[in-house]
């Protein structure tokens, strides 16, 4: 999960809006002319300061601040960041190429959510001072804030969001599918837009649309200091101009990039805004290696490190500075996110087809020998598309979840209804042996057969090799002990190490047999599962759909969580899902942790009381000079 900081800049898929329009109007009148006027009241919302996904809002119009944030928080200092991926791009919505990390401090959306609000994923309004839409959803409008201002002073205008909408399905094609639901947008006021949709009832699409990426037309149709026309399907690495808290100080491709405080803003007053963005320079470094990243850290050339090996939190932090105390180690409660993170077979290859080879994979894997020995048992086996939130399934499938799953019946396999989902458990020998005979049996059920010690298609005689992809050496520490598992039982294996940006080229290119991947999952899913495991994804080189699964049963599922009216009926919704992508055992489920690991030197103060759901490092912190001047300032 990205720092608060450095949220990618596009629309978060973890904000959406799921809320009825405002109450009818008033009780029927017999007068002709009373009803017209309640007519005309229902065809005309009112317009709202915020929209929670299910329920209302926390704060009221009107509110001054956030209850998580220091209003008094002081401005200065600074807070230096580390990054795993090198950037050749400050265009910050081209689908290719690697933007710098941190691009979105420089945005302001329309809608911004709060961090205490991710059950029922509440937006407030930022460059739009207002939204409003329809009961049955089938358009949304936006009423900018006229005080919005790019850097340069310039007004952000409705010619703004309409330019940016279009240029973005334009030249983003993972996004065109994503936004494939708005018919059309236009003006209807001096400073409102509407979106409209190509079909009521999919109460998501007010706040996706609300998430869009602003940017600003007039700088982008300009030139550049040497005169050469600026282009927006291009990467570029001049510093673009940006509406947020943040501009571009300085910027070394692949190495660091450097942002600062817009003295200036034009929302530093603003309530979403009071207390955060504290810090006067934010600044990014470009590490390749994990290991020298960790190294980096000691030797205090940045500043916070999520931590996201197990093995490492258990082994490589007990240095000098943290007996000193000059390093605070610290886990806060990771509650916001859900999580699949798995090897993923690539249902494209014929021989990952047969769920049988897929559910034999998973009976190869010991999970618990190598939690034990990797990662200090620090972790929980994954046994959720949604782990560590209320969206998990488990148990049997009971009311309305069994409600869903009914219409799907005869499309999914009959243990959705009779068996709960469990991973096998090796952890001992015994158990091992045992899982690797039920692995044997699936592949033989399948159509292969163990010959001379290796596992060969009966009919072609080819032994079933897999090659593994990964790019992160540490990965090898999980592999190792799983392919000795597959060797045993007599299928090849292959390890293969490749650079990041290999790795990604080979993913979104569906050129792997078998890859480590992750989907976060917010506490109110919705239009972007469609992206995950819907059918129309599975041939989009860049969506998420990494496995290829098509699914008339998960397609229909998928709509299920998407039309949901209440909370009720998106949790039992999700639930279906879950299970019936478990029980056609897609991916071998891998682990997660319920903690967010944090190291940090000891130069920040944060409020008394942290949001629920996120720690809101660094964007709610801010420097406590008094500390930096304890143990020395080394910006």
């Amino acid at each position: 999960m990205p720092h608060p900081l450095t949220f990618p800049f596009a629309p978060r898929l973890d904000a959406f809006l799921r809320r009825t329009g405002v109450a009818a109007c008033a009780a029927l009148a017999l007068s002709l002319s009373l009803i017209a006027s309640s007519a005309s009241a229902e065809e005309e919302p009112a317009w709202r300061h915020a929209a929670a996904l299910t329920g209302e809002p926390r704060y009221s119009e009107g509110f001054k601040h956030f209850d998580y944030v220091n209003p008094d928080a002081p401005k200065g200092g600074r807070v230096r960041l580390a990054a795993s991926t090198g950037f050749d791009s400050l265009n910050p919505i081209l689908s290719r190429g690697n933007p710098a990390p941190g691009l979105g401090l420089m945005y302001d959306s329309l809608l911004e959510p709060s961090l205490d609000e991710a059950d029922i994923n509440a937006d407030y309004g930022m460059l739009a001072e207002a939204l409003r839409y329809p009961q049955d959803y089938a358009w949304a409008e936006y009423r900018l804030d006229p005080r919005a201002r790019w850097h340069d002073g310039e007004p952000v205008t409705t010619d703004d969001v309409i330019w940016s909408f279009n240029r973005l399905i334009e030249v983003n094609p993972s996004q065109g599918f994503y936004y494939r639901h708005v018919k059309s947008l236009e003006k209807v006021g001096e400073r409102t837009v509407r979106f409209t949709f190509d079909a009521p009832g999919n109460r998501e699409l007010p706040k996706i649309v609300g998430q869009l990426p602003v940017l600003p037309k007039h700088w982008w149709e300009g030139t550049d200091a040497s005169g050469a026309k600026r282009d927006i399907a291009r990467g570029t690495l001049e510093p673009p101009l940006g509406s947020g808290p943040y501009r571009i100080r300085s910027v070394d491709p692949g190495r660091n990039i450097v942002y600062e405080r817009v003295d200036d803003y034009w929302a530093k007053d603003h309530p979403v805004r009071v207390g955060s963005y504290n810090f006067d320079v934010v600044r990014y470094d470009i590490f390749l290696d994990s290991a020298v990243e960790l190294e980096a850290f000691k030797g205090d050339q940045y500043d916070f490190r999520d931590e996201p090996s197990a093995n490492v939190w258990s082994k490589a932090y007990d240095f000098p500075a943290v007996r000193e105390g000059h390093v605070v180690l610290e886990e806060f409660p990771s509650r916001a996110v859900g999580r699949m993170q798995a090897y993923v077979p690539n249902l494209r290859r014929k021989k990952f087809q047969d769920p049988r080879v897929r559910e034999a994979l998973n009976y190869a894997y010991d999970f618990e020998t190598t939690n034990a020995v990797v990662s200090a048992g620090l972790h929980k086996r994954i046994g959720s598309y949604f782990a560590g939130t209320e969206l998990a399934s488990s148990g049997l499938p009971t009311g309305k979840e069994l409600e869903i799953l009914e219409t799907v019946r005869d499309e999914v396999p009959p243990e959705v209804f009779t068996k709960p989902y469990e991973n096998p458990v090796g952890g001992s020998p015994q158990n091992v042996r045992e899982n690797l005979r039920q692995a044997v049996r699936l592949f033989r059920e399948a159509g292969y057969k163990l010959d001379g010690g290796r596992m060969v298609d009966e009919k072609t005689g080819e032994q079933l090799s897999i090659e593994f992809i990964y790019y992160d050496r540490s990965a090898e520490r999980g592999l190792l002990p799983y392919t000795k598992n597959l060797e045993n039982i007599g299928v090849k294996t292959v390890l293969r190490l490749i650079d990041v940006p290999q790795y990604i080229n080979r993913v979104q290119n569906r050129d792997f047999d078998v890859a480590t991947l992750v989907w976060a999952q917010s506490l109110s899913p919705g239009n972007e599962q469609r992206d995950f495991w819907g059918s129309d994804a599975a041939d989009r080189p860049q969506s998420k759909n990494y496995a290829g699964i098509k699914n008339p049963a998960v397609d229909k599922l998928i709509e299920r969580v998407i039309f949901a009216k209440d909370r009720e009926e998106l949790v039992a919704a999700t639930h279906a899902l879950d299970r019936v992508l478990l029980w056609n055992h897609y991916v071998v489920p891998q682990f997660y942790s319920d903690v967010d690991r944090t190291a940090r030197w000891d130069r920040f103060a944060h409020p008394a009381k942290l949001p629920e759901f996120t720690h809101g490092f660094p964007s709610i912190w801010w420097w406590d000079a008094e500390k930096a001047a304890r143990i020395g300032d080394k910006g």
